[in-house]
């Protein structure tokens, strides 16, 4: 493909970082249709983004309407979890290649299918994970695999936010139906993404709980911890929707060093009676290794998007595939059901499994609050976490 020929679905906030994405890469790719339920949403898209190449442009409220277009090549699937499955299932098996936002679907079920029409069409199913995209976790990564910071003890997953009550006023925000779940599916699934990938597997089991302690507008969770045990190892994952300080962080106990995403490094050795003294020389050890590492052209979106056109172009591998997005929802199912149920999970969930389809999640989760405020759209920007967490 010389021209890679793009269609975003959704216009809301999320697409404008796709946008963004597709026009950092120039003229390998260019938007040929744009779908909203509320099609003036996808004229705001392209002039809040003083977007230029408008000719031709297709712009409709129907997304099965583009399916049999001959000039679409990509999908941008940009809308609510629980429309994921429907709209990317239909695009695959039109002979279209997905990119899909986070999470993957809303239900283990739904991923599923997802990856039976990928196979079926034998077109591409990517799933965005932008922070894999990031400088300090691509390095921290690599850094990881050479083996150079010797084993990992525990690892700690922060993913901390911070949503106002008005948050879940929207329309299909705020409940098990329409969400998939709250902030541990829509707002953790970054950092536990990044958990897998950088543990390379699942967890073997899960425990964990879940409340919501501050937005009485929304069925779904605004708090939840969970403790994972892998074969020698161990891991933590803390989430809220309450934190003001909207620090996600994760944390790699190893054998020869403490460090972090974002980059950080501390290092200890022992003394004769095993308490600890500063080792500085082994972080600046530790500092010169991290800087020798490439510098990436692309980051966040942008450069999870310069990947996808990469793989299209047979530049390069895919780097998040479909499988890592299951991966993703296989934890986060398993949390929930950890959390439901007050007791510990095996790690994976099986197909008769009632957290494995949406029904079954949906008679077995708690609903916290009732949902009783809900607007059809929400004004103002989004944000996709604070500055110190994509670094």
């Amino acid at each position: 493909m010389d021209t890679i020929r793009v269609a975003i679905i959704g216009t809301g906030g999320i697409a404008h970082a796709h946008l963004k994405g597709y026009m950092s890469q120039g003229s390998r790719c260019r938007i040929t249709a744009l779908c909203d339920i509320f099609p003036e949403k996808c004229t705001k898209l392209m002039q809040d983004l003083a977007y230029k190449d408008t000719d031709g442009i297709t712009i409709t409220k129907d997304y099965k309407t583009l399916l049999n277009s001959c000039d679409i090549d990509l999908v941008s699937v940009c809308l609510p979890p629980s429309l994921h499955s429907e709209v990317t299932c239909a695009f695959l098996l039109a002979g279209k290649n997905v990119l899909c936002e986070k999470p993957m679907a809303s239900s283990l079920e739904e991923a599923d299918r997802m990856l039976a029409a990928e196979k079926k069409s034998g077109k591409m199913l990517g799933i965005i994970s932008q922070n894999r995209f990031y400088q300090d976790a691509w390095t921290v990564k690599k850094m990881l695999e050479s083996g150079v910071f010797g084993k990992v003890l525990l690892t700690r997953v922060n993913s901390m936010w911070y949503r106002g009550p008005n948050y879940y006023d929207l329309w299909w925000r705020g409940t098990w139906e329409k969400e998939g779940g709250g902030c541990i599916l829509n707002h953790a699934v970054h950092q536990i993404d990044m958990l897998s990938w950088f543990t390379g597997r699942l967890p073997e089991q899960v425990t964990a709980v879940f409340s919501n302690l501050a937005h009485t507008n929304s069925e779904v969770e605004d708090t939840g911890m969970a403790l994972l045990s892998y074969p020698g190892s161990l891991a933590e994952i803390n989430v809220s929707l309450n934190d003001m300080d909207e620090r996600q962080y994760l944390q790699f106990q190893c054998e020869k060093a403490s460090i972090s995403v974002p980059w950080a490094v501390k290092c200890m050795k022992q003394q004769p009676n095993g308490f600890p003294v500063p080792d500085p020389e082994s972080e600046k050890k530790f500092n010169t290794i991290f800087a020798s590492y490439p510098k990436l052209a692309f980051t966040g979106h942008d450069g999870e998007i310069a990947n996808v056109l990469d793989y299209l172009q047979g530049k390069g591998p895919l780097e998040v595939t479909s499988r890592h997005g299951r991966n993703a929802l296989e934890l986060i199912y398993s949390i929930y059901k950890a959390a439901a149920a007050h007791t510990p999970v095996t790690v994976p969930i099986a197909h008769t499994d009632p957290f494995y389809t949406k029904d079954g999640t949906l008679s077995s989760v708690p609903r916290f609050y009732k949902k009783l405020k809900s607007i059809d759209n929400a004004e103002g920007d989004i944000t996709l976490g604070s500055a110190a967490a994509v670094k």
